[in-house]
């Protein structure tokens, strides 16, 4: 019987060693690329999440650092009991820009009970607000809300939007004023820098009240309300400044807000105003006509003719003086095409007798000021007729449009010359 050779089952087991060896070696390598790669990810995503960390941190400090501002007015507020000796009635205000945050159809349908409903719900979440942030009062609270708006010309923009009607509008600010003795609207007309500059002066002032805790603003943009709120920071008044919205709108506001240097607490209230922005729409007016004493005058583009004859009564003009330097002066709109607010309301005078020369003067000197429609950039509707300048003067190449100081801020109010009349 032949005998294996001794050798040959040692070479098999070095052969079947080498081969594994060698696959384990393979795994090993394969496995080490697998580590690496996931190792790689894993920096990649760590590195991600240090970012995101290190923006987070960044923003809970300008939050931590608005709440200390807020924190630290405040407590300035509350320990200045000298200011509450004289007077102890500690003020929470609510102002609203009435143009821009409107109450929800819901409300303005039911006319004067969805204006008593309104009023106090907007009391019920302010008195939230408070509580949460247990705001401390010292004697008796007196709680005030104040509403600017163009009254007329929002209560035609809703009803053209079929939110309600202007009979439901009226009601429902006689409901919501009503609601207490402090509740009150204010119709500052057409002119949207008038509007502006009242809320201006109202935070301004009331701000700087000791008995002052909270003015909630409504209705509040950064851009235009910046310099204000740039002010009370600077006399560390900003922490009294609580932003209304209405709930949905409370992301959109945010974003706008990114770029502001610093944020402002926010009250959101379901359901109280609409979240949806309306299109204001130019409004058609009715022919202009003179009326009273010019009713057989007629109008050249909104200006009376020079050939019209003059009052046989009235005030007489101080002739040392210009038209505009009168007491009153004149009322540019009365004279040239007619007035909005009338002759009870307007602070021009309607009295004066002026001859053909005087309301000529009187039209190139209105000529030389902004229609305030244009400024705005909404549509005039008076078109040709309006009194108001509707070109800059300075023409394109305006030297104040250069700095940015020309009062013709519309669009359109420094158009360049046609080729036709180059070419002419």
């Amino acid at each position: 019987m032949a005998t294996q050779p001794v050798g040959e089952p040692n070479q098999q087991i070095w052969d079947e060693t080498l081969t594994r060896l060698i696959n384990l070696s393979s795994a090993t390598v394969r496995r080490n690329a697998d580590l690496e790669s996931r190792v790689a990810e894993l920096e990649l995503e760590l590195l991600v999440w240090k970012q995101a960390h290190s923006v987070a941190l960044e923003a809970s400090e300008r939050e931590l650092k608005s709440h200390n501002v807020q924190i630290a007015a405040l407590n300035r507020q509350i320990s200045n009991m000298d200011g509450f000796k004289s007077n102890p009635n500690a003020l929470i205000l609510c102002i609203i820009n009435g143009d821009e945050l409107l109450f929800n159809r819901k409300f303005l349908g039911q006319g004067y009970q969805g204006g008593r409903t309104a009023a106090q719900q907007l009391t019920q979440a302010i008195a939230g607000k408070l509580s949460s942030e247990e705001v401390h009062v010292y004697g008796r609270l007196s709680f005030w809300i104040t509403i600017y708006f163009n009254k007329s010309e929002l209560s035609e923009d809703l009803s053209t939007h079929n939110i309600c009607t202007q009979e439901q509008f009226q009601a429902f600010f006689a409901g919501f004023t009503q609601a207490s003795p402090r509740f009150t609207t204010v119709d500052v007309g057409p002119s949207k820098d008038a509007l502006e500059a009242k809320i201006k002066e109202y935070i301004q002032v009331f701000t700087a009240f000791p008995q002052t805790l909270r003015l909630f603003f409504g209705g509040y943009d950064p851009m235009t309300y910046a310099s204000i709120l740039s002010a009370l920071e600077k006399d560390q008044m900003l922490g009294k400044i609580v932003v209304l919205d209405a709930a949905q709108d409370l992301e959109a506001n945010v974003e706008q807000s990114k770029n502001f240097p610093y944020s402002l607490p926010r009250l959101s209230v379901e359901g109280l105003f609409l979240t949806e922005k309306l299109a204001r729409t130019p409004k058609k007016l009715a022919p202009l006509s003179t009326g009273g004493p010019y009713s057989s005058v007629t109008s050249n583009g909104g200006l009376i003719s020079p050939q019209s004859p003059a009052r046989s009564h009235g005030r007489p003009i101080d002739l040392s003086l210009p038209l505009h330097k009168q007491n009153p002066p004149p009322c540019n709109e009365f004279y040239l095409m007619t007035c909005s607010k009338g002759a009870g309301i307007c602070k021009y005078s309607h009295e004066y007798s002026l001859t053909p020369e005087q309301l000529l003067s009187l039209a190139n000197n209105a000529k030389k000021a902004p229609c305030n429609w244009l400024k705005n950039g909404v549509q005039c509707p008076y078109g040709d007729q309006c009194c108001w300048g509707h070109v800059c003067p300075n023409g394109p190449k305006c030297f104040h449009l250069s700095k940015g100081k020309c009062w013709f801020k519309g669009e359109a109010m420094h158009p360049e010359p046609s080729s036709s009349s180059n070419s002419g």
